[in-house]
């Protein structure tokens, strides 16, 4: 534009009487003319911020001048009531084309320059701080060390005032622009920049478009990993990029919610929908493994905990396609989740191994289960929503030995139903892996070790709150129970070789040699047949061990110093009396920490044990 392309009409076309319409007119073109000429003239093209009229220097300027663009526009409209073929018109008309390339320009600058200031995240941590959102949403904001870390650079971006003037600027600019009849031009100009910036947001933040079938030829390991990068973006993305672009359309806008919903919708619609279709089309990939499950339970949560925030920000008419498209990520996440817990349950029904575990320690299936469902606990309220509503099938009667009451007739949560069924599977076919060992004894043992495994990971978990104390107590007293039976198997014989009250009873010198004899032979036997046996739970092992210490040591203490005196004053026989009460104590001290392998499958049976090679469980057994 040059320098003096709107003059006032000729002096022959300024009657006397003249208007007061036309003057108003004539004095608002007057002054727009002069700042259009200043600000557009060549000798304003140094790269100084202070050269442009939207500046820190000039802003009491360019805010005169967007009122007198306005005025203009009002004196126009008073003077088409009153002269409506005055040539005042065409001239105004010109100059208000002029002045909305200035603004249009101006609007495209501040924009640009300020590009820094309107980032979404500066945006959305300045708006948390300073709205409604800030005893809410805040608390949010810092879930995560990445969100943290990315507040905490988002102050870094803020400096006195500049980021506020800019948003207040672009909204003075769109006002005027709007309420003059150019808000076509200015939208466009914004939704160009602002959609801009989205996409390279999310390209920054590795949001990727994906087809159906593109996620469904990925191998595992690739999809895990854009899963984890997904997780990120998701957080970041609602709680920063969405809502700072929210905060920035309401307030450029804000004298009209119409646009407002047009500029934001444009700008952001076609990433949202391409970050939240993700875990609909994850969800839909085959060979859903029960080890996968995790990983859909962290989408499914990531994703319910930013919905209410989601719906806040795309509350639109036109936000619609995105609420839906999360409400349809949701419902294929949990479908999946429910696959998988079929297939896991399916799995430890199938397990068929049958090799025992050397020492009667913990099966692995036990501690894959346990582990297992430990995680899943941790994710409570997710799958207490997956599994709302989802009834549980039996497949078949349960033992007569488990004598256990059926988790639907306990519970009323459908979690805790669900956990207490797969513990009750387990459980059944840990029973039915103590049928091979040949010695009882040992068989009771390996069943107490399990159980007590799975009590302590129900103790020491989530998994606490879902099945509750009288679980808890219930079977800590069935290890009680296999305990007893395991000390009266294991230790039977030793205890019941010598009398029960040796002080009364008349026992000849000869007896004595032979009960001394016995009890010796008992317990070397007892002894070495258990020095391969484990007990992996330290407090069960003390509470074993001090249990028969405490039985062995009350007979054989009482019999030891009644009859030791006179056998060795009759004889030298140390052959006879081979241990004192210390000795026993020490013996007992040391059993119960097994030997290497015990508490694995054994080398016979350490690869896929009998039926375990199309599990899908058996590769992760053990870790």
């Amino acid at each position: 534009m040059g320098k003096h392309l709107f003059k006032s009409s000729p002096e022959k076309q300024q009657p006397h009487n003249q208007s007061l319409a036309e003057s108003a007119v004539d004095e608002c073109m007057n002054r727009i003319n002069t700042v259009i000429t200043k600000w557009t003239s060549s000798s304003s093209s140094s790269t100084s911020s202070d050269e442009f009229l939207f500046s820190t220097n000039s802003r009491r300027e360019a805010e005169e001048f967007a009122l007198a663009v306005k005025h203009l526009q009002s004196t126009m409209h008073r003077l088409v009531s009153v002269n409506p073929s005055s040539e005042k018109l065409i001239f105004a008309q010109n100059l208000m084309q002029s002045a909305m390339k200035l603004l249009e320009s101006e609007f495209y600058r501040v924009l640009k320059a300020n590009r820094e200031y309107l980032d979404p995240e500066s945006v959305s941590v300045r708006s948390y701080k300073s709205s409604r959102f800030s005893t809410s949403t805040s608390t949010s904001v810092s879930d995560s060390e990445d969100e943290t870390t990315y507040e905490e650079n988002s102050e870094e971006h803020r400096f006195s005032g500049g980021d506020t003037d800019a948003m207040d600027d672009l909204k003075m600019i769109a006002d005027c622009m709007i309420s003059t009849g150019y808000a076509k031009e200015c939208v466009r100009v914004y939704k160009t920049v602002r959609k801009s910036i989205v996409d390279e947001t999310l390209h920054n933040l590795s949001v990727e478009r994906f087809t159906l079938h593109q996620i469904q030829k990925m191998d595992w390991e690739v999809l895990e990993s854009k899963i984890k990068s997904w997780l990120r973006a998701v957080k970041l993305s609602v709680r920063s990029l969405f809502f700072g672009e929210r905060i920035l359309a309401d307030h450029v806008f804000s004298s009209n919610v119409n646009i407002v919903e047009s500029c934001f919708t444009d700008i952001t619609q076609e990433g949202a929908l391409n970050l939240f279709v993700f875990p609909e089309f994850a969800g839909k990939i085959k060979k859903l493994t029960p080890e996968k499950m995790f990983r859909y339970l962290d989408m499914y949560e990531a994703l319910a905990n930013l919905f209410v925030e989601i719906e806040s920000i795309f509350y639109f008419d036109s936000g619609a396609p995105v609420r839906s498209q999360v409400i349809n990520s949701l419902a294929r996440l949990g479908d999946a989740v429910r696959l998988m817990m079929n297939d896991f349950e399916s799995a430890i029904q199938k397990e068929t191994s049958k090799t025992p575990i050397i020492g009667g320690g913990v099966h692995p299936l036990t501690r894959y289960v346990m582990n297992y469902l430990s995680f899943l606990a941790d994710y409570n309220e997710s799958i207490a929503a997956i599994f709302e509503n989802w009834q549980l099938v039996v497949p078949s009667p349960l033992p007569d030995s488990l004598d256990e009451a059926h988790p639907q007739d306990l519970y009323s949560s459908p979690v805790s139903v669900r956990i207490a069924w797969v513990i009750l599977l387990t459980l059944c076919k840990i029973d039915g892996k103590a049928q091979p060992y040949k010695d009882v004894a040992l068989s009771y043992l390996f069943l107490a070790n399990n159980l007590q495994y799975v009590v302590v990971k129900v103790r020491s978990a989530n998994l606490k709150l879902l099945l509750g104390e009288d679980w808890i107590v219930r079977h800590e007293a069935k290890v009680k129970q296999y305990a007893e039976k395991f000390e009266k198997l294991a230790w039977g014989k030793v205890m019941t070789s010598l009398p029960e009250n040796p002080t009364t009873e008349k026992i000849s010198p000869e007896e004595v040699k032979d009960l001394f004899g016995r009890f010796n032979d008992e317990f070397e036997t007892s002894y070495r047949k258990q020095t391969s046996w484990v007990i992996p739970d330290p407090k069960l092992r003390d509470q074993i061990k001090i249990s028969v210490s405490q039985k062995l040591m009350m007979v054989y203490n009482e019999f030891y110093e009644v009859n030791r005196v006179g056998l060795v004053r009759e004889t030298f026989n140390e052959s006879i009396v081979r241990y004192t009460p210390e000795d026993l104590g020490n013996y007992l001290s040391d059993l119960y920490f097994g030997t290497k392998g015990s508490g694995s499958v054994s080398a016979k049976g350490s690869g896929s044990g009998s039926g375990t090679g199309s599990s899908s469980m058996g590769k992760f057994w053990g870790h």
